[in-house]
């Protein structure tokens, strides 16, 4: 037990005294120094009391010490000193050689940074977006309430929020009613205390300026059970939600505080006006909280729930508080230490059985939905379904890019090693070992490593910088930023090790390999043969196929953003400005909203260079849909049948405006007024699939609320929601017709002249009607059309930068490989050469080893880009993953390149002379 114990004493002692031994190492030097005087001067006394004089008992005294540079040596090396000194001077030395060696140095150094810089840029982007956490207290105990059910018979009907389909075919969502809410928190015992929230958007006026905010709605307990300490003022409580006047207070983010306000203190008491609600300012969030929904950015203001009723009132019902129909909060809690999440889940499950029962009116063949639990770490994690796959893509294609730079080091390392083979050769006649050798190899290989992942450092900075701008719209303002932290760093600094290891072994390899007799002959330099060379073929060949990868993927992606561009979308796009109006439900309730809006169109037309515009609740591809009811009169209702259709609510004028042509019938004219019959225009698509071989015109329909519309027109096909779908069915009904003007309405301008030029007249306009009203998201139509493509955009400005990076890497590779081989075939060259060889056969033998090497690559990089192309299919628009012109115009770049970088090793093959080669054979 005694040894154990010593044991451990000398493995906790060991660490602390080498660390001191190199952190005081003149001090250890010169008590080393000290010691071994003292030694020498006890021996000299003793020599000199046993009848030596006092020169023979030094002279005799140093004799047994025996030498002083040993013992030092022995005493660092019981220190673990004898490593760190080696290093050490390999560290100096392979500075040296670098340093010597600039050209290499700095071309090595380039390319590694921009390739660790790309796995930097894109790592920090893939943390921001998929791995950060909330900033609160404990985000991994934090769970997400959701639920699932039968896509058609689960007895909910009306959901604001998400919902989306399963693998198994199910629906889920995360959305429950306030009464459901109420009553699991109360019969809650499987977690802790359950809180709520929900994500919502409105006009604001803030420091005098209308604006639009997004806000967040959030229960009294939201702060507490996050764990949140405000920066300024205090936060909302349980008191805030008891009644609409005791919560007329917000919240509001640090953003907006530093924005707005220049953070000042006397923002406390201030009024902002959400949806024309007054609510006075009480506290400041910190920085960095971005709420319980989202890790990416955070709402401008934070209300309780108990001003739903004011500032997000539900239609002609006002309050969702006590509305069991509507399912639209989200609820969030903390699992208990002790509760597994199996336990925790079975016992909601019942709760929420016990409570959708008494809330919901379930009938025979409906089912009631079941909970589920979902990781509430990183909020509702909404952008999972946007960028897991596009994210997987780009980290997969700058892994590649990393180990084609290894592969071009590796390569470049290796023929700088056989150029050194002598120098290798006299070390280990000297007596260095061979993991000597090896190890000063690797040191070097790590340095030049380091130098690159500075450098990738510097390129991810500013590559973290730029991407986030690359995201944002035109006309939209974003927070969403890239935080370059610790973890960023220790991930650049794991690349940058394994990428020394990785191009440094085959070099490290090739030298503890040398053979000290051949390398000392003179002429083992100029000895005529052929070398083999198949290590730096291979990587070469290895380099090819990655870059014909990594090129076939650019061209698939530039060419899904090409069939995207040239998709013909059924409309005129060209001087055509959009921009949002949302009036609040409470100020501008049923025919008083219709009636403002008559107002607006009147005088947006009055404006001397609108040439005409119309209202219209969806904008086309915008990534937005709006379906309802649309039942033909006279057809048996299916009661599992989904007899929703795409719509839109626009002007008379609409089609004349958007240059969409009228098929059959009549399009929306001045007969058509609030007391005239109900009609609507139908597009062809929707008539093929209602009304097959039939005239629709004279047809009715049933619409949501279940009145008899007629259809008077059918228009021409055109895009709806995005480019990749095919036009959809969708029918189209008159604004003057509406009984009410609720939520969001997109103007849509057909200008004389540049549409951004007219904007400060519409807004003057909308300020004029109404002060507090802003004119939110303002852009033209080709603008929103761009947006929809933005992420295919980024893959092909990341993809082809990646692309030819790759090109420039194998190119380098190439050549350095070729031009290696003809230096160390000069004897061969002039031996053809004298032997009646031309120079173009010359030419033409190395041109021909060069191709077949890229040939190969080629081959395998085809093989693997057709596997690979398999799944990113739902992100390629018009084409195959096995697309031919991708494919072949990929490997003709790659043949091309192969044979411009080899064109003039093969010419300086062509122009050697035989009796220069030959003189010292």
């Amino acid at each position: 037990m005694k040894r154990v114990y010593l044991l451990l004493v000398r493995l906790v002692a060991a660490p602390r005294l080498w660390f001191r031994a190199v952190s005081q190492r003149n001090r250890l030097e010169a008590e080393m120094e000290a010691e071994l005087a003292s030694h020498l001067e006890s021996l000299t006394a003793d020599l000199v009391r046993s009848g030596y004089s006092p020169a023979a008992a030094a002279r005799r005294a140093r004799i047994e010490l025996g030498s002083a540079v040993v013992h030092k040596d022995g005493m660092r090396a019981s220190l673990g000193l004898r490593l760190w000194d080696d290093l050490g001077a390999d560290l100096r030395y392979g500075a040296r050689r670098l340093r010597r060696s600039i050209g290499f140095t700095a071309v090595a150094t380039i390319s590694l940074a921009l390739a660790i810089g790309a796995n930097t840029t894109i790592f920090s982007m893939a943390k921001q977006t998929l791995y950060e956490r909330l900033n609160v207290v404990h985000p991994e105990q934090l769970r997400l309430l959701a639920w699932t059910g039968t896509r058609k018979h689960v007895a909910v009907h009306s959901i604001w929020g998400d919902y989306a389909p399963t693998a198994d075919g199910r629906v889920t969502s995360s959305s429950f009613s306030y009464p459901v809410y109420q009553q699991l928190r109360a019969r809650n015992r499987a977690m802790q205390t359950l809180f709520a929230f929900k994500g919502m958007g409105g006009n604001a006026t803030i420091a005098g300026q209308a604006q639009q905010a997004q806000g967040e709605l959030v229960s009294g307990n939201y702060y507490r059970e996050l764990g949140i300490q405000p920066a300024l003022g205090r936060l909302i409580g349980e008191s805030d939600e008891l009644t609409t006047t005791q919560g007329a207070v917000v919240v509001i983010s640090y953003g907006l505080w530093e924005r707005e306000y220049g953070r000042s203190p006397a923002v406390l008491g201030q009024v902002i006006k959400l949806n024309e609600v007054s609510l006075t300012i009480v506290g400041v969030n910190p920085k960095g909280f971005t709420g319980a929904r989202s890790t990416m950015q955070s709402p401008d203001l934070f209300v309780p729930l108990s001003m739903q009723p004011l500032v997000r009132p539900n239609g002609d019902k006002g309050s969702l508080l006590n509305n069991n129909r509507e399912w639209w909060l989200n609820i969030m809690g903390r699992v208990r230490p002790d509760v597994p999440d199996a336990t925790a889940l079975a016992a909601l499950d019942a709760e929420l059985n016990a409570a959708a029962k008494a809330t919901l009116e379930v009938r025979s063949y409906e089912d009631v939905p079941r909970m589920d639990l979902r990781d509430g770490s990183r909020g509702m994690f909404q952008q999972q379904r946007m960028f897991a796959k596009p994210m997987a893509v780009l980290l997969t294609m700058v892994g590649f890019v990393l180990l084609l730079a290894c592969a071009n080091i590796a390569n470049l390392m290796l023929a700088r090693g056989t150029q050194r083979q002598r120098e290798m050769s006299v070390r280990l006649a000297l007596g260095a070992g061979r993991m000597r050798i090896a190890r000063q190899m690797l040191v070097e290989s790590l340095l030049l490593a380091a130098l690159g992942g500075i450098g990738g450092v510097l390129v991810g900075y500013i590559g973290g910088n730029l991407l986030p701008k690359l995201t944002e719209n035109a006309w939209d303002r974003s927070d969403f930023r890239i935080h370059f932290d610790w973890e960023v760093f220790a991930f650049t600094a794991g690349v940058t090790i394994v990428t020394g290891i990785l191009f440094g072994l085959a070099p490290a390899w090739a030298a503890a390999r040398a053979k000290v007799s051949s390398g000392l002959k003179e002429s083992s330099q100029s000895v005529t043969r052929r070398r083999k060379g198949w290590g730096g073929r291979s990587l070469v060949g290895f380099q090819i196929a990655l870059s014909t990868l990594l090129v076939i993927g650019a061209g698939l992606f530039l060419r899904t953003l090409a069939h995207l561009n040239a998709v013909d979308v059924g409309f005129r796009t060209d001087h055509l400005l959009l921009a949002e109006i949302s009036l609040p439900p409470a100020e501008y309730p049923g025919t008083k909203g219709v009636a403002f809006h008559n107002r607006l169109i009147e005088a947006f037309k009055a404006l001397p260079e609108v040439e005409d515009v119309s209202p219209a609740t969806v904008a086309y591809i915008a990534n937005n849909m709006n379906r309802t009811d649309f039942r033909p009169e006279g057809v048996v209702f299916d009661k599992d049948a989904d007899d929703a259709e795409d719509y839109n609510i626009v002007n008379n004028s609409f089609f004349s405006m958007m240059g969409i042509p009228m098929l059959q019938g009549r399009s929306f004219a001045s007969q058509d007024t609030a007391t005239s019959p109900l009609v609507a225009v139908i597009n062809a698509s929707l008539a093929k699939e209602r009304f097959p071989n039939q005239n629709p015109i004279g047809r009715r329909f049933y619409g949501d609320d279940h009145a008899l519309i007629q259809i008077v027109g059918v228009c021409a096909d055109t895009r709806y929601a995005s480019l990749r779908d095919d036009p959809p069915g969708q029918f189209f009904l008159p604004f003057v017709q509406q009984k009410s003007a609720d939520g969001t309405w997109t103007y849509e301008f057909r200008t004389k002249s540049d549409p951004e030029a007219i904007i400060p007249q519409l807004r003057k306009v909308v300020q004029r009607e109404d002060p507090d009203l802003p004119l939110i998201n303002v852009r033209t139509q080709d603008q929103q059309i761009e947006a929809t493509v933005q992420q295919e955009r980024i893959f092909v400005a990341m993809t082809s930068s990646f692309g030819m990076l790759a090109l420039a890497l194998a190119s380098v590779g190439i050549y350095g490989v070729m031009a290696y081989s003809v230096a160390n075939r000069t004897n061969e060259i002039g031996i053809r050469l004298a032997l009646g060889a031309q120079p173009r056969q010359v030419m033409n033998m190395i041109l021909r080893e060069a191709t077949w090497i890229s040939l190969t690559g080629i081959a395998v990089g085809i093989s693997a880009a057709m596997v690979l192309a398999q799944l990113v299919k739902s992100m390629l628009y018009g084409l195959q993953p096995a697309d031919p012109v991708s494919l072949i115009s990929g490997a003709a770049l790659l043949i091309a390149v192969g044979l411009a970088a080899s064109w003039l090793p093969a010419r300086r093959a062509a122009l050697v002379e035989p009796v220069e080669a030959l003189r010292h054979e």
